[in-house]
């Protein structure tokens, strides 16, 4: 038996060496063409199978994944495929031009090019942006120009050997079902793309799309809101730099200090183990420079700008603000800004399944619609009037009539102006959420993120939770569990769980889309007895202990 089976792993070896000799054949790329060649020359099965034994799945986050070659790999090949894919679907409902876009990572350029190249060869019109751009200015992009489509080359805050392709349609919004499924049945369609028309009458854009951004970006502020306020800001190695100082200085906002070693693009991201603000010391530089200049405030953003951190003062020194906590000032400050103008906010705030309850609270208070929708902007930006939306990865989108995403650079101006407002007062960001809690109850979070290297380990862990779901957690009760696969509270089906505790308490549990993660989301509810800080000080250190029970017990229940 073990012969035959060795015999069966030998034809399969070079089943797979065929599979990737032929791959070789179709690939434009020197750099990958020569790292498979390298595998096929050392006779390295494992690496190969790795390359070749699936592909990059082609869904509502487009595509996004390691570097390399092979279907399982993002790669000149795979992009080109996607494009192809795209532009048939788009040439069979009678789309016309997609506008592209492409950060400063390795070979974003040339993927953005490839796409120019496939598009315009299929008979579509080809629009790409001039230089390394954000995110946001792609989604601006679609609209402004009245696009089909749009494709940002981009892999966000993801490690530096990762690249991927997010595909807008002409609303503006990120794909969904049907039209993800639609598009990858297209793909699949895509036969050698030697076979593949190429054509190089794309437009390159000019700065024009950007300097309208930038105006409409500006004008969010308010002409007579203050504007002294001494900001830090880094954008963690990406391209956000100079975006976001144009727009500050559109907007009358002083410059903000720049932290030198990180302003400049560099796709290595060397001085980050992720370049991610969310990460454990992503902006240690910031607030060093900050306790340095007696900064107000420090802002981040990811490396293609859509998603604004914020960290403040905070008694002896420095705390980056949660997302669900800037969502909430957001959302507030949009309310506070409109009574001040006697113009009162109207449209429906939203936040994900995963975000604070809190938000929610602020908009029924003021007479404003709610939603909850499933992660990621894609269902966010779909909202019937839409007027603010956030979750909790640290993205907002404070705009949707200009920008159908989250943007992490009308965010940071928005934060900004409320910080020098709330200043002017002699009040602080921490001050206002001082208030809220008071207002609506103290709405505390907090997040369990495993990183796994097999996959395997999330579905294993999510088929336990199923099978054995926790009676308590923290202390508290399980009072209820919803199976988002089953489409829970009329959402789209997911994979996630949503365990609702004794006493106001919350738990989502759930694989990352993008990344091999598992994350769980935490929320506890405290009143506060009184009015006073220390009343809140209490509640706070009561919601901490809280939620490091719950944490504890789920990590327990996680078996990761």
């Amino acid at each position: 038996m073990s012969t035959h089976h060795e015999h069966r792993s030998s034809d399969e070896t070079v089943a797979g060496f065929d599979v990737a000799a032929a791959w070789l054949a179709d690939d434009p790329d020197p750099d990958t063409r020569a790292e498979l060649q390298a595998l096929l020359d050392r006779g390295d099965a494992t690496a190969v199978a790795e390359r070749f034994s699936g592909r990059l799945e082609f869904g509502t986050a487009g595509l996004r994944g390691e570097m390399g070659a092979g279907p399982n790999r993002m790669n000149r090949v795979v992009v080109a495929r996607a494009a192809a894919g795209l532009a048939a679907y788009l040439r069979a409902r009678d789309g016309r031009a997609v506008v592209v876009g492409y950060d400063a990572r390795h070979k974003s350029d040339v993927f953005a090019r490839d796409t120019c190249e496939v598009v315009t060869g299929a008979g579509l019109h080809a629009m790409v942006l001039p230089h390394p751009l954000p995110t946001p200015v792609l989604a601006f992009a679609i609209r402004h120009l009245g696009a089909s489509a749009g494709v940002m080359v981009t892999a966000s805050h993801n490690p530096p050997r990762d690249n991927g392709y997010k595909v807008y349609l002409g609303d503006g919004s990120q794909i969904v079902p049907p039209a993800d499924a639609e598009i990858s049945a297209e793909i699949e369609a895509v036969s050698a793309l030697s076979t593949v028309p190429r054509g190089d009458s794309w437009e390159t854009l000019g700065d024009d799309v950007l300097e309208a951004y930038l105006a409409r970006v500006a004008a969010l502020v308010a002409a007579d809101s203050p504007r002294d306020l001494r900001i830090v800001y880094t954008p963690l190695h990406g391209v956000g730099r100079d975006v976001v100082l144009a727009a500050f200085a559109h907007a009358g906002f002083p410059a903000p200090e720049v932290v030198v070693e990180q302003g400049d693009p560099d796709p290595e991201f060397h001085t980050v183990a992720f370049p991610n603000p969310e990460e454990p010391g992503a902006i240690d530089l910031a607030v060093a420079a900050a306790e340095r200049s007696g900064a107000d405030l420090v802002l981040a953003n990811d490396p293609d700008a859509d998603r604004c951190a914020v960290a403040v003062p905070d008694g002896d020194g420095w705390r980056m603000l949660r997302g669900d906590e800037v969502g909430a000032l957001l959302g507030a400050h949009l309310v506070r800004r409109a009574a001040a103008a006697g113009e009162p906010l109207r449209g429906t705030f939203a936040a994900s399944i995963v975000s604070s309850s809190l938000l929610g609270r602020i908009a029924a208070a003021n007479g404003l619609g709610y939603e909850e929708t499933l992660t990621g902007f894609k269902w966010i930006s779909r909202v019937e009037r839409l007027r603010f939306g956030y979750e909790e990865a640290l993205g907002y989108c404070v705009d949707p009539a200009a920008v159908r995403d989250k943007d992490g650079v009308s965010a940071a101006l928005l934060v900004a102006e409320l910080a020098a407002t709330l200043k002017a007062e002699g009040r602080s960001l921490v001050d206002l959420l001082d208030d809220l809690a008071r207002e609506h109850g103290l709405h505390a979070t907090d997040q369990l993120s495993v990183r796994v290297e097999d996959l395997s380990l999330i579905e294993a862990a999510m088929t336990r939770l199923r099978d054995q779901p926790p009676a308590s957690l923290g202390g508290r009760d399980v009072e209820g569990v919803e199976d988002l696969a089953d489409g829970a509270g009329g959402l789209p089906p997911t994979d996630g769980l949503r365990y609702r505790l004794a006493r106001r308490g919350r738990v989502v549990v759930r694989p990352s889309g993008t990344e091999p993660k598992l994350k769980c989301y935490l929320e506890v509810v405290v009143d506060i007895a009184g009015n006073t800080a220390a009343d809140v000080a209490a509640a706070r250190r009561s919601a901490a202990a809280d939620l490091a029970a719950i944490k504890a017990d789920l990590s327990t229940a996680l078996a990761l």
